[in-house]
């Protein structure tokens, strides 16, 4: 009997004392290499999980012409790419999981068709299936009981596919009328000197963010340890290695972008900005804290 609830109680302690809950919502493989590093350090450091859901089939994305000569395949064409890249850039997502520590990926299949910016037309039903990508996430969040939800930031000079996602997990959210409510955060990575400035995307006031709010954010450039050669920008590195078949964007992206910045959009209610700072705050001391 003692046996018994000594189990059970070690049971219950590690279910209330796990680390943070993150779902990651992005469009295209490789999206997640804005906030590699942050991701890494929540599921290595804090113990947390993160999940990630691509909308997505991946199919696009013909910049590969390194990765042509790697795979053997003429990548920058999109014929050869629409047959071949959806399940090349799924394994590559998996590889960049692997080093993140990604629990679990969920895979909506949608056209990934050409690039645009306008992300009215997938709203209107003319692109994806968004009634079956609503109630799939509907259904990921009610089961994840997850803490935070990273999007990208849906600025107005972002691909349409990366807009419509962001908005898509803010709608997502904000449907969540019974249990918890995840904080929704959009990122991007950044130069210490970035002037980047973001409110809102026009047309879409679900993604104005909290003005009083800070910009919160994991410098991953910070060095330490011997003579400081050493940073998180690796874990960043690492990662888009694993995106071969985009081998012109990940080169020119390769060891660049200090920060991994956050905004936090007004739907999450000023009450959260606290407990938000203190989670990064968490972040940056964990592990080999920065400063």
């Amino acid at each position: 009997m003692k046996t018994l609830f000594l189990a059970f109680f070690c049971s219950y302690i590690s279910v209330f004392s796990q680390g943070p809950r993150v779902l990651v919502v992005t469009a295209h493989p490789d999206d997640e290499t804005m906030f590699p590093a942050t991701l890494f350090k929540i599921t290595h450091e804090l113990k947390g999980t993160v999940d990630l859901a691509l909308i997505t089939d991946a199919s696009g994305g013909y910049n590969g012409l390194v990765a042509s000569s790697y795979y053997g395949l003429e990548l920058t064409d999109s014929a050869t790419g629409r047959f071949h890249l959806p399940l090349l850039r799924k394994k590559e997502l998996l590889c960049s999981g692997e080093i993140i520590g990604v629990r679990n990926f969920f895979f909506f299949d949608q056209i990934d068709d050409f690039y645009q910016l306008d992300p009215k037309p997938f709203f209107e039903g003319k692109r994806w299936d968004m009634s079956y990508c609503e109630k799939k996430l509907d259904k990921i969040l009610a089961e994840g009981n997850y803490d935070y939800v990273f999007c990208l930031i849906p600025s107005a000079e972002q691909h349409a596919h990366h807009k419509t996602a962001s908005i898509l997990a803010l709608r997502a959210v904000s449907r969540i009328n019974m249990g918890k409510k995840p904080i929704i955060l959009g990122g991007r990575s950044l130069n210490k000197n970035y002037t980047y400035t973001f409110s809102e995307l026009e047309g879409f006031a679900e993604t104005k963010i909290l003005e009083k709010a800070p910009v919160f954010y994991f410098d991953r450039s910070f060095g330490f340890g011997e003579n400081q050669k050493h940073s998180y920008m690796i874990v960043a590195d690492w990662v888009k290695a694993c995106h071969k078949s985009q081998s012109g964007d990940m080169n020119s992206s390769m060891h660049k972008g200090d920060l991994e910045t956050f905004w936090y959009f007004k739907s999450n209610g000023s009450e959260n900005v606290e407990k938000t700072n203190q989670f990064f705050e968490k972040i940056r001391n964990s592990g080999f804290a920065t400063k």
